[in-house]
């Protein structure tokens, strides 16, 4: 009986779980695919900034991987639930001291907050449930930092509860400052429009240990002193590379100041001494946008290469950047898709979507984040959502 060898994917979200996709496939016959992941289910991330403020629907984020991929071979792929904290030549090292032994590794992490922590469907559920719990409460919500996240939770909230003050803060003067300055112009017409309060250029001062979650109300202090009244804030920033495990295996990997990890353009990381690294997703400083359509093209990129190593073949692929754009929910049902400029001397390209307030199938889909494409493609025929 062949003794498959491994291929360890560290990360469950979307890049993670697109190459394993296409992975799996092509390898099965001489490799068991092997998903670590720190999360029970499989996070639909795009819908987290409305379900910070918006109920009913939070439980269809949250998407469990019992068949994920279902529609890779039988028995090609495992998903084991841990946090990856050492990584060897030949072995990844979980916290909980299980070693998985691997042939090829792609580290495909994302970004995130530490400590890292296992998490349960049910803990995320109530941690959102508490969050909009305080929102409902409050009249004076404030939102720190104007990345996607931020801004559309801004916009969530206020349209939600058009009665209460929403006030942004961004510590730039242009909000998503990676595009080009039209997207700002877009998103400060619209919060003018709607009632979102913007304070730009200003840092703020965050509490040693955040801000509170419950009690009386407060205020967020201002770089220049100013005081904002907030009965609930919520920070938007202070996510980090995870980058970390790559650290026992080749520090030269991975970026002292961004934490970012190092590729080629094969993907591979840079370390000639490991040409079986790879990295895909927001974890990698590929020159990619941070986004989960280059994140797919990523994946499709290291799976090639890492097919053609196995077969003994010479030839790489390399992954050229595609030209940055985002689709961005600027309100409950409004959203602006946008793309920089292709070239010099062009302009961005802006399509706007409105779809009303209607209750058809396809409104409800868009208004809870189009959760049921990944239930389809991760869990299908699964109704019960609360799994």
């Amino acid at each position: 009986m062949t003794v498959l060898k491994n291929i360890v994917v560290i990360g469950g979200s979307y890049c993670a779980t697109y190459i394993i996709d296409d992975l799996a496939p092509r390898v099965h016959k001489t490799h068991h695919v092997i998903m670590i992941e720190k999360n029970s289910h499989m996070q639909h991330i795009f819908a987290f900034p409305r379900i910070s403020a918006v109920p009913g629907f939070e439980h269809k984020a949250f998407v469990p991987f019992t068949n994920a991929y279902h529609e890779t071979p039988p028995h090609s792929t495992s998903v084991v639930q841990g946090i990856a904290t050492t990584i060897l030549p030949d072995k990844v090292i979980l916290a909980s001291g299980e070693e998985i032994p691997y042939e090829y590794l792609v580290m495909a992490t994302g970004t995130g907050r530490l400590p890292l922590e296992l998490t349960t469907k049910v803990q995320s559920v109530h941690a959102f449930n508490g969050l909009q719990d305080r929102v409902k409460e409050a009249k004076n919500v404030v939102i720190v930092g104007g990345g996607a996240f931020g801004i559309q939770l801004a916009f969530d909230a206020k349209e939600f509860y058009p009665k209460k003050s929403v006030t942004l803060i961004h510590s730039r003067n242009q909000l998503l400052n990676r595009f080009h300055p039209k997207l700002h112009s877009i998103v400060k017409e619209r919060a003018a429009k709607v009632g979102v309060n913007l304070i730009l250029g200003q840092r703020v001062k965050m509490p040693r240990n955040g801000f509170p979650i419950s009690g009386p109300s407060y205020h967020v202090e201002l770089a220049d002193g100013r005081l904002v009244p907030a009965d609930v804030a919520i920070s938007c920033v202070g996510a980090v590379p995870l980058s970390g495990p790559l650290l026992s295996l080749s520090p030269s990997s991975v970026d002292p100041e961004t934490k970012f990890i190092r590729v080629k353009p094969t993907l591979q990381i840079t370390d000639p001494a490991f040409p079986k690294v790879f990295s895909i997703g927001d974890v990698a400083a590929t020159g990619g946008n941070k986004a989960a359509a280059p994140g797919y093209a990523q994946a499709g990129i290291a799976t090639q290469n890492i097919v053609n190593m196995i077969a003994g073949r010479n030839e790489r692929v390399e992954y050229v950047p595609a030209v940055p754009g985002i689709h961005l929910a600027i309100g409950l049902h409004s959203y602006v898709t946008f793309y920089d400029p292709a070239g010099p001397g062009e302009e961005p390209v802006v399509r706007f979507t409105e779809l009303g307030d209607g209750d058809s199938e396809e409104v409800r889909h868009w208004y809870e984040c189009r959760c049921h494409l990944i239930w389809e493609r991760r869990a299908p025929g699964v109704t019960d959502y609360y799994l």
